[in-house]
């Protein structure tokens, strides 16, 4: 356990040592169980992180330790990074929400919607609406992905290349690949997990005239002094990098996936996945949630308007509904009582989602069981990284976690 976070007492924010202790508790019996290979989390309130824990091992194999800079894959937690990168342009009135994505992709101009059949044998017809930026910031956009719910779309998704993060080439070439494939729903139906989120990061290149990484780089990762965040990991930072981990049967109950020392990171990418493509560290993403705690600014430096991200915390769903009513799939969520913004999850009513909570919390995870939230109401920030595959291996962790922070408020 390490505190080179830590710049404050919790009492001096309205919290609770003692309460704290369960957090890293928590962290302790989930390493010593075996269950995970180590973990680091921080909480902060009022400006200031009040607790921070490192713990266990970021490459076991190797025997090193998890560091407070230790460079994680964080997976879905990408997803907001890029949904206020497409935002920022919307600040410049460069799009509206409800414009049809078609208008900057026209790729899209003539895309069905799946009507019946197999991947082989299928029938298309025209889509009741256009898709709009909205329908790609909120994954209501009738776009699928190649995993997830077993579909004859995702199954074209997979023989076109259409992968996510796994993709080939660049997003140019994915959106090509894409206008010759059905929807698998009309927009603003359902909510799917897929790969509209890699749209938004197209979009950024086609409406600022920048590749994805650049345009991050300069418009968020520079400004908020995120100097360990992108798509690849450089060799000179290649000792920090995170080794990656998937259950198994036995003692321990992991095993490596992806070695650090041979993994894709390592190669400078060409596909900059919206959905999924960042690495990040505990720092790094700790500076982009107080930017959004702070209303869109940090250190002097303005990324959003406070207004900007109050409508991208508004529930979005149609009709107010949850996830419940519209979703296929959760993802990094539960669904029941909670909403999906622009680009984030908005926790509802906590009663609904059986989780303590306070309504307005803004909220993500990632795919290798890495998760955040950040709540306005209470000025707080909670960081969780991790390294192990799929996120639904132990789906109480995120609530576990909710509940030791939550419940370490005084005030």
């Amino acid at each position: 356990m390490v505190d080179s976070f830590v710049e404050a007492a919790p009492e001096d924010v309205g919290m609770s040592s003692a309460g704290l202790a369960n957090v890293t508790r928590l962290v302790r019996d989930y390493v010593d169980e075996e269950r995970l290979p180590g973990a680091a989390c921080l909480v902060a309130r009022r400006g200031k992180v009040v607790h921070s824990v490192t713990y266990g091992d970021m490459d076991v194999e190797r025997g090193k330790p998890v560091r407070p800079d230790t460079i994680f894959r964080i997976f879905s937690m990408t997803k907001p990074i890029a949904s206020v990168a497409l935002m920022r342009l919307y600040e410049e009135g460069r799009f509206q929400l409800d414009d049809p994505a078609a208008t900057f992709i026209p790729e899209l101009a003539g895309v069905k919607v799946f009507d019946g059949g197999t991947a082989d044998d299928y029938r298309v017809r025209d889509p009741a609406r256009p898709m709009t930026v909205r329908d790609l910031l909120t994954h209501t956009s009738g776009l699928a992905s190649s995993g997830g719910t077993r579909s004859p779309v995702s199954e074209l998704y997979r023989r076109a290349g259409v992968l996510g993060p796994g993709s080939e080439g660049t997003l140019a070439d994915m959106v090509a690949r894409l206008g010759t494939l059905p929807l698998r729903t009309d927009p603003g139906a359902e909510w799917i997990y897929g790969i509209s989120t890699d749209l938004v990061g197209h979009l950024c290149e086609v409406i600022s005239g920048l590749p994805f990484d650049r345009y991050l780089r300069e418009r968020i990762f520079e400004p908020l002094g995120m100097v360990d965040t992108g798509f690849g990991v450089p060799a000179e930072k290649a000792d920090r990098f995170a080794a990656c981990y998937g259950p198994q049967e036995g003692s321990p109950r992991y095993r490596l996936i992806d070695d650090p020392a041979t993994s894709a990171y390592l190669r400078p990418p060409t596909y900059f996945s919206g959905v999924g493509g960042l690495v990040s560290t505990a720092a790094d993403y700790l500076r982009f949630c107080r930017m959004l705690a702070n209303g869109g600014h940090l250190d002097g430096a303005r990324v959003l308007g406070p207004r900007t991200l109050r409508l991208m915390a508004a529930n979005h769903l149609p009709g107010g509904v949850d996830l419940t009513a519209m979703a296929d799939f959760g993802g990094e969520t539960k669904r029941q009582g909670q909403g999906f913004g622009l680009g984030l999850g908005v926790l509802l009513d906590q009663t609904v989602a059986q989780t303590i909570g306070t309504p307005g919390e803004i909220f993500w995870g990632g795919a290798a069981s890495t998760a955040f939230f950040v709540t306005p109401a209470e000025d707080l920030i909670v960081i969780f990284l991790t390294q192990l595959r799929p996120s639904a291996t132990y789906p109480a962790l995120r609530r576990q976690l909710r509940a030791t922070v939550y419940s370490s408020i005084t005030d």
